[in-house]
């Protein structure tokens, strides 16, 4: 197996008949996904999302790939593809069109009108091609056939690109139920025609890699629904992403069958499950869905609440609720359904939330102790069956953190992939297509570029880290007052601070040695407020550490009279 290598350079031209791919987002993450295919000079997009950040990323919104490898040929980009509409998937697709807004997007009905809504919010109107499966689409030199997948959101697709070079073969995120809610089933048949015409690289997701068997049918769901709703005795507060809409559905339907009225809470809870009720993907009987100020109006055994917080985001509504700080306060007696699994890296997030429903009287049913959610990505034995039937020539895992991606890659090997014919890349690293053979042959920047409020790209990871100080240690300012001509210091040191836990009155002991620190500066003729403020930090800096085994973040003030 090929995998890259630290030191890896700016690839060579692309080979003449050569087909290049280049992730740029979701290998060795969860989140981000994006991959660039060239050929001929001309590129497609498969995909363009967003990673959500972690505890470690304070203050940022959301993560995007880095977009400046392919920034200054805009104009070659034939169109971004689509694959479903979780934001994993989507969610970058505004800060790219914000670059260029007539790159078209073509995808299916649903993913397109998902994005369509988001772009109205950034005021974007896109070209968009609305495809389904079994749709063939020339993009430039690139001939797209689009297969139906089975995933955790209806109208999901796979693509298979077909180029001089070869054809490759994208699944997106898939699984393979063969009981799935809405009857659309990953289409096997269409694979394995696929195989038989040869596939020269396979990108497969890779999330579930590492569980053995088979991801249980969505159907399961129901039946422990209904055993919640019929032990509820009070109100039903159901967290779940705001795409989920199979999951939704069936919420729907138990709480039909056991009398509740639902209300959607967050805002884009409400736009997603409107979009998917006019697209008939959600089915709602009359008089079901009621506005959520309504719900006073009727008894708590009689409401059932749908909002977003499922991974214990900070903003969401479920964790607002936790915290206190929502309209809606839980009490003694209410459930909560979390229906959604933990993206690694949330599960202390989550727990916390958890842990605060918990302390106001609610039950809370989570995956943990139920099952309230399937997975919407093949575990292992669905991924050993999709490579006997689909017989790459090269294996590319895509969509998972390195412990996924090196367990799909080893089901790839186990039915006959030979190893110098899978490739392990991550973000960044560009694989060419020769001949027939998949090879890794150079990195290109690929980064993470943070979105916090308005500003794309302006936080680094130099400001996360003072972001953190801030948080963990706190901050000490110090200012100071010399005179320009003997360097003496004429008022001042004055110290405060702030979440260091360091009281005020403690920092006497260190006044003398910022003055004795200053004098010797001035007879050795330093006189540069830059330069005294620098010593002015390393001397406060050494006594806190020494006193207190603290590095809080220290802001001094030199200002010359």
């Amino acid at each position: 197996m090929s995998h890259p290598h630290p030191e890896l350079g700016p690839p060579p031209k692309l080979p003449e008949g050569g087909l290049r791919v280049t992730p740029l987002g979701g290998l060795g993450e969860i989140g981000r996904n994006m991959t660039v295919f060239e050929y001929g000079g001309r590129l497609l997009i498969v995909d363009c999302g967003v990673l959500f950040p972690e505890e470690e990323q304070p203050g940022v919104d959301l993560i995007l790939p880095d977009f400046s490898s392919i920034r200054d040929r805009l104009d070659d980009i034939d169109g971004i593809v689509l694959t479903h509409g979780h934001e994993d998937h989507i969610g970058g697709v505004p800060y790219l069109l914000r670059e260029k807004p007539d790159i078209p997007l073509i995808g299916s009905k649903l993913t397109l009108a998902l994005i369509e809504a988001k772009l109205q919010e950034h005021r974007i109107r896109p070209y968009t091609l609305e495809v389904a499966e079994g749709d063939r689409e020339r993009l430039g030199p690139f001939d797209c056939e689009f297969i139906a997948v089975n995933h955790s959101i209806p109208d999901a697709l796979a693509v298979a690109i077909r180029t001089p070079a070869g054809m490759a073969v994208h699944t997106g995120d898939f699984k393979m139920d063969q009981l799935p809610l809405d009857r659309r089933l990953t289409d096997l048949p269409t694979f394995a025609r696929l195989g038989e015409e040869g596939i020269d690289l396979l990108l497969v997701d890779s999330t579930n890699a590492e569980v053995p068997g088979f991801v249980p049918p969505e159907r399961d769901i129901s039946g422990v629904l209904r055993q919640v709703f019929a032990g509820a005795q009070k109100r039903i507060i159901v967290a779940s992403f705001a795409s989920h809409v199979h999951r939704i559905q069936q919420i729907l339907d138990a709480a039909h069958e056991y009398g509740r009225r639902v209300a959607f809470v967050g805002r884009s809870m409400v736009r997603n499950m409107g979009i998917a009720r006019d697209l008939g993907y959600l089915r709602i009987p009359a008089g079901l869905v009621v506005d959520v100020k309504t719900l006073d109006d009727l008894p708590d055994d009689e409401v059932v609440l749908v909002c977003t917080g499922s991974q214990g985001e900070p903003m969401a509504a479920l964790s607002r609720m936790a915290n206190r700080d929502h309209q809606i306060r839980i009490v003694q007696g209410d459930t909560v359904i979390l229906a959604s699994s933990l993206i690694p890296g949330n599960e202390n997030a989550v727990y916390r939330v958890i842990n605060g429903l918990t302390r106001w009287g609610a039950n809370v049913v989570h995956k943990g102790n139920a099952r309230v959610h399937v997975s919407g990505h093949a575990s292992a034995g669905e991924l050993l069956y999709f490579y006997n039937i689909c017989k790459p020539r090269n294996l590319m895992p895509v969509h998972g953190e390195w412990r996924h991606l090196r367990a799909n890659a080893e089901l790839g090997a186990l039915t006959g992939i030979p190893k110098d014919h899978i490739v392990i890349a991550e973000d960044g690293v560009v694989v060419d297509l020769v001949d027939g053979k998949a090879k890794i042959v150079g990195k290109v920047q690929a980064g993470y570029v943070y979105v916090d409020g308005l500003s794309v790209g302006d936080v680094t990871e130099a400001s996360l880290k003072d972001r953190r100080i801030l948080g963990d240690e706190g901050i000490i300012s110090v200012f100071v007052v010399v005179d320009s001509t003997t360097g003496k210091v004429v008022s001042g040191p004055q110290i405060q601070a702030r979440g260091s836990g360091i009281d005020d009155a403690e920092f006497a002991a260190v006044i003398p040695k910022i003055e004795e620190a200053i004098a010797r500066a001035a007879a050795d003729g330093v006189a540069e407020p830059h330069q005294l403020q620098q010593l002015v930090r390393r001397s406060v800096g050494k006594w806190v550490s020494d006193s207190y085994r603290r590095r809080p973040m220290i802001l001094p003030v030199v200002v010359e009279v």
